[in-house]
């Protein structure tokens, strides 16, 4: 394991760390926070703003560690963002379909891959059993949002209790003048007469073969919906497969500049982690990289979504003579694929780089031209990665111009978000280069962004023509005018060991 420099933590890790934190990244969390703040729409969320002058913090070594402020700081951009996507882009969702109601059921810790665009960020789990609703009253009515069980998320569904009477609590309790909550087969009774009322043409749920996020709804709750609501209504439900997945997919416009700073902050990360001050020639192995990565992450107060990996491709070495975690050193090609998570967005990115030898002082040329082969896949598929195409189309118009031009390279991207393999068109699979059935058929809409993830393969004069894989992924955002531009940035050189 390499000695790395300690530094005094400023809170204590109770269950140990498996590396050592060098120093802490500077970043500009108050100022990120206050034009975010100053950006977005004023309301009564869930979660206020801290008090004016009041203490947010333990400790003021410790806030340079939070790039993106506190956790209260946090859910309040969440919870607005929650808001805009059900004031914004549900209704425009549900009347592109057609679809005039949308029912939602879930239970506690079997919740609907929708359940995170529903919920406000101080919800971790349905409640018992939770039942959202939305219905179209049409024009500036707009959709009315209702949830049967649970809470109102913040104001921004409208909370139907039962007619229970709790009982007899003791005067001056806490239950004194609450109702109690639904349960059970009421909430199906419920339901039914929501719909009774308002007497939708259509009623959507969440079954699909194709696509995980919009197949949520169980089997048993399906059963005992169907049950409670009788042929008639039965007969008016349909797949609400397309809006689950865009309502997953698209982003708000608000959402962006904390997802370039997610990207920003990952970049650092790996350029500190592939850099002599965590590896040291000879000595470091990529194990010891990787969870240096990892630990970092997690000082930094963020999390991730998959583990990191940090690769090592070396002149006659194949990968079985590299094994699986070898010591890294002087001339090795690295590679990492890393991912961060904060305010419920995620990351994907993989860079390239290169221990110098003794007496280099910059990379062969032959790496450079590998390099410069994916940046030139890369190009390719973001001026093909256009709204109204599917993923499939996307793969078949990149892939044709990448071998029109003599790049031998693979295209396997994916939308990223709330999820960070999430919801929508599949541009290809490593082993699925000639589209993907069902999930590549989806179309593209503007708002949503993707990791463009591939690779080129490129042999290297000054390794004896030795094939090396450049495999890079950058997360892009697809704007409202269907623009592609690069959520942070693209590398283009190596990042150095010295």
């Amino acid at each position: 394991m390499v000695d790395m420099v300690r530094l005094r933590r400023t809170t204590p890790r109770p269950f140990g760390t498996t590396q050592v934190l060098p120093h802490a990244l500077s970043f500009a969390a108050a100022a990120l926070a206050a034009s975010l703040m100053a950006s977005e729409l004023g309301a009564q969320p869930v979660v206020s703003p801290a008090t004016p002058g009041a203490r947010t913090s333990g400790s003021t070594a410790a806030d340079t560690l939070r790039p993106f402020g506190t956790l209260r700081e946090q859910a309040f951009h969440q919870q607005k963002w929650l808001e805009l996507r059900m004031e914004r882009t549900l209704p425009a969702l549900m009347r592109r379909d057609g679809v005039d109601m949308w029912v939602v059921p879930m239970r506690e810790y079997n919740e609907d891959p929708l359940f995170k665009a529903l919920v406000s960020p101080t919800t971790f789990s349905a409640r018992r059993r939770t039942i959202y609703v939305f219905f179209d009253r049409g024009g500036a009515q707009g959709v009315e949002r209702i949830a049967l069980g649970g809470t109102s998320q913040g104001n921004v569904y409208k909370a139907v209790r039962s007619m229970k009477p709790v009982g007899a609590p003791a005067a001056g309790s806490r239950d004194a003048s609450r109702q109690a909550e639904l349960w059970g087969d009421e909430q199906w009774n419920v339901l039914k007469q929501v719909i009774e009322e308002r007497k939708p043409k259509k009623i959507a749920i969440n079954t699909s073969r194709v696509f995980a996020f919009s197949d949520g709804l169980s089997s048993g709750e399906k059963e005992g919906m169907l049950e409670a609501l009788g042929p008639a209504w039965a007969s008016k439900v349909v797949n609400a497969e397309a809006m689950a997945v865009d309502l997953i997919a698209a982003r708000q416009p608000e959402e962006e500049a904390v997802f370039r700073e997610l990207n920003r902050v990952a970049w650092e990360i790996i350029s500190e982690a592939f850099s002599s001050k965590v590896i040291k020639p000879g000595v470091t192995k990529a194990d010891d990289v990787l969870w240096w990565m990892r630990q970092r992450v997690n000082d930094l107060g963020l999390s991730t979504w998959f583990q990191t990996s940090v690769e090592v491709q070396r002149q006659f070495g194949s990968p079985e003579l590299v094994g699986v975690n070898p010591t890294i050193l002087p001339g090795d090609v690295l590679h990492c694929d890393f991912g961060i998570t904060a305010l419920g967005l995620n990351t994907d990115t993989q860079h390239m780089g290169y221990v110098l030898k003794p007496g280099e002082t910059d990379v062969p040329a032959g790496l450079k031209k590998a390099l410069q082969a994916s940046n030139r896949l890369q190009d390719i598929t973001n001026e093909e990665l256009k709204p109204g195409r599917t993923g499939n189309q996307v793969l078949a118009a990149a892939l044709k111009r990448m071998r029109d031009e003599k790049i031998d390279g693979t295209l396997y991207s994916h939308p990223i978000g709330l999820h960070g393999h999430g919801a929508g068109s599949l541009i290809g699979l490593w082993d699925y280069q000639d589209g993907v059935p069902g999930r590549g058929d989806h179309k593209i809409i503007p708002g949503m962004w993707y990791s463009i993830e591939l690779q080129a393969t490129t042999p290297v004069p000054e390794w004896g023509n030795q094939l090396v894989r450049s495999a890079q992924e950058e997360d892009v955002i697809i704007d409202a005018s269907g623009k592609v531009r690069w959520a942070f940035g693209r590398q283009s050189t190596f990042h150095l060991v010295r």
